[in-house]
């Protein structure tokens, strides 16, 4: 099938602009996504690393409320703890904000919605306190910058970046044979969390051709891996299990442990047949159907690992394949959905900006949580669903409605004619039932959301 720049951009961007031209060719898709992450500069969400000063005062004001129970200086604390989280998450807010104007103002699409695969693929989150914030500055340090490189590159990452480390409960993971563990056994313990979940999730898969073994003796390999607030990642050898480790019949480590092992494996295991077949099946559903042909999945999976991994070559390899160009049948996440109203709405920056973290509840975050998708809070390290049947359920249904027909006018108050809106927002998909009920419709608004809740557009 020849290429369609509107099912380019549907299918594989952000949707259709008002504004903005779809890409003429794949070439230009590819081109665009290897040059400088211009959305990431224009409007930009903070790193992890900056982040991480977040932390520091958040330990700081810790160690004065411990240390002076009762007094004022402790009640003083406790005061600027509540502040400190608040500004934390209403900054956590404003960046839902701006991954939205990423997505509607972005000329390449393929890269916010890259961002998104891969981050739900290497999900993680902080469990409590300030650091429950941190998704999206963890996403903009160790997911964006690797998007076209080497997987085992993005693999090791987002696997031994902080945030990944304390949500598998990694940061305190002790080798039964380490030096600490011999000094303090009560408190020792090995944590298989992330070992599991990195042959499980993030390389050969649920039914991959792993053991419990291999989890285990990737579990001591990984001893070691841990960050400290006040200085970020750290490798300490004082935790590590000393001596060699086995996983998948290779042999690794040696004593006194050291971090370059465990990059090693890392490298291996993303260069697994299996990892190539995992990726490549996560790919061809993410981006064209629950049930990909197998001729698309077996294409992503030989180019994978006849490159070693590149997945600047596993994405051309995905948009020349002609089984990436049938009909759209994939649902949108909530946030596909919202941000792909934004853009059709055109709505502006400035606007945006102006929406305080209240607005931003009322009119985002609440409804996408009605909509079944609660901001980078996933129930589990498995990241969100793909399934279409996940999205279609009766409430999150009656939520994309209700949003439709009434925020739109929120985000641009001079909302378009639905007689021209129909094709900005759907093109040559615009049916005549869609068409007709949006010049039928009583208001602009009405209009407005029966398109943007007409199965057209609700498909990607």
């Amino acid at each position: 099938m020849p290429f369609d720049p509107v099912l380019a951009e549907i299918r594989f961007g952000c949707g259709l602009s008002p504004t903005l031209a779809p890409a003429p060719s794949t070439e230009a898709m590819l081109t665009a996504l290897r040059a400088p992450d211009a959305m990431a500069k224009r409007f930009p969400i903070e790193a992890f690393d900056t982040f991480r000063a977040r932390m520091i005062e958040r330990a700081r004001l810790g160690d004065i409320r411990r240390e002076n129970r009762g007094s004022p200086e402790s009640r003083a604390a406790v005061k600027a703890i509540r502040k400190l989280n608040q500004v934390a998450r209403m900054d956590a807010s404003q960046w839902l904000g701006q991954t939205l104007m990423r997505r509607t103002w972005t000329t390449n699409g393929l890269r916010e919605r890259l961002a998104q695969f891969w981050g739900d693929h290497f999900t993680a989150r902080g469990k409590t306190g300030v650091i429950r914030r941190a998704t999206s500055p963890y996403i903009e340090e160790a997911i964006r910058p690797h998007l076209t490189g080497r997987f085992e590159d993005l693999l090791i990452a987002a696997v031994t970046h902080p945030l990944m480390l304390h949500y598998l409960d990694q940061m305190n993971s002790v080798g039964p044979n380490s030096t600490v563990a011999g000094r303090r056994k009560k408190n020792a313990g090995l944590n298989e969390n992330l070992a599991r979940e990195v042959l499980e999730l993030h390389t050969l898969g649920v039914d991959g051709p792993y053991s419990q073994n291999d989890v285990r003796q990737l579990a001591e390999l990984f001893t070691g891996l841990t960050f400290q607030v006040q200085n970020g990642f750290k490798f300490n050898k004082h935790f590590a299990e000393p001596g060699p480790e086995t996983v998948l019949g290779t042999e690794y480590g040696q004593d006194p442990a050291r971090l370059r092992d465990i990059h090693r494996a890392l490298r291996d295991i993303a260069r697994h047949p299996a990892t190539a077949r995992h990726i490549a099946g996560k790919l061809a559903v993410h981006f064209v159907s629950d049930t990909p042909p197998e001729a698309l999945v077996e294409a992503l999976t030989q180019r994978y690992r006849e490159t070693g991994g590149d997945l600047m070559q596993v994405y051309e390899a995905l948009l020349n394949h002609p089984d990436a160009w049938g009909p759209l049948v994939n649902i949108k996440q909530p946030i596909d959905f919202l941000g792909s109203s934004c853009r059709a709405l055109g709505v502006e920056p400035e606007l945006m900006a102006t929406l305080d973290e209240r607005a931003l509840q009322l009119n985002i975050i609440q409804p996408m949580g009605l909509m079944g998708q609660i901001w980078e809070r996933p129930e589990g390290p498995d990241g969100w669903p793909e399934e279409d049947t996940q999205w279609i359920t009766p409430q999150g249904v009656a939520a994309r409605l209700q949003w439709a027909v009434a925020i739109p006018q929120v985000l641009r108050p001079d909302l378009p004619d639905p007689r021209e809106f129909v094709q900005t927002a759907l093109g040559p998909l615009e049916s005549p039932a869609t068409s007709f009920a949006a010049k039928a419709a009583e208001s602009r608004a009405d209009g407005i959301g029966l398109i943007l809740a007409s199965p057209a557009f609700q498909r990607h």
